[in-house]
C-alpha cells in the first residue's frame, strides 16, 4: 500500500518542490487570501497565527503533504498539496500559482506530482474542482482526467495509472530529465 513520505525536496526542470514550513505561514495565507487566486479554494482565514498553527500541526501529520513550489532560484512562487489517500488513489489540490511563476509553471507542478505520486506508489488520483474554476477544468481535462460526478459546487474527477503514464509521456518535454528526489 502506498503512502505519503515528505521528501526533502523535488526537483522538476523550472521547479523545485519543498515541504511546507511554519515560516512558510505568511507566504500561504498571502495566495490563499488573495481574492482572486483564492476564489475557487475552501475559506481560509487571514489570522497569521492560525495558519502558523496550522502547519505546526501539519508538520506532524503523515495524512499529507503540503509542498511550496520555488524557482531554481529559491523563490516560492506557489502551493500545491497531497492528501485523503483512497487505497492506492490520492488526491491533490490547494494548487496556487504567485504571479510571475515561471512559463510551464502549471503542466510542470502538475507532471511532478503525478511523477511522485507514482514513486510512492499510487495507482490513481481523484480531486475536485469548482465548477467555477473553467481554466483549471479544461487543464485536468486535457490531462485527461474524467469527470465521475458533481456536486452543487464542485465537477468530481478521476485518473488512472494508464492515464497518468500516458499524460508523463505526452508531455515529457517539459521535463525531459523526470525529477530528482532528495530524501
Amino acid at each position: 500500500m502506498p503512502r505519503f513520505i515528505k521528501p526533502k525536496a523535488i526537483r522538476g526542470n523550472k521547479l523545485v518542490f519543498r515541504d511546507a514550513t511554519v515560516a512558510d505561514a505568511a507566504f500561504i495565507l498571502g495566495l490563499r487570501t488573495d481574492a482572486s487566486k483564492g476564489r475557487y479554494l475552501s475559506a481560509t482565514s487571514p489570522d497569521l497565527a492560525k495558519q502558523q498553527a496550522w502547519l505546526a500541526g501539519y508538520a506532524q501529520d503523515a495524512g499529507q503533504i503540503y509542498f511550496i513550489i520555488e524557482d531554481t532560484a529559491g523563490e516560492a512562487v506557489g502551493t500545491v498539496r497531497l492528501y485523503d489517500q483512497q487505497d492506492a488513489s490520492f488526491c491533490w489540490g490547494s494548487w496556487i500559482k504567485k504571479d510571475g511563476a515561471p512559463s510551464g509553471f502549471a503542466i510542470e507542478s502538475a507532471l511532478i506530482i503525478y511523477h511522485y505520486a507514482l514513486h510512492l506508489g499510487f495507482e490513481g488520483a481523484h480531486f475536485d474542482v469548482r465548477k467555477g474554476n473553467t481554466g483549471v477544468i479544461q487543464f485536468h481535462e486535457r490531462f485527461g482526467a474524467q469527470v465521475t460526478g458533481e456536486s452543487e459546487l464542485d465537477y468530481y474527477f478521476k485518473m488512472d495509472k494508464t492515464t497518468i503514464l500516458a499524460t508523463l509521456a505526452k508531455y515529457e518535454k517539459y521535463l525531459p530529465n523526470g525529477i530528482q528526489i532528495e530524501d
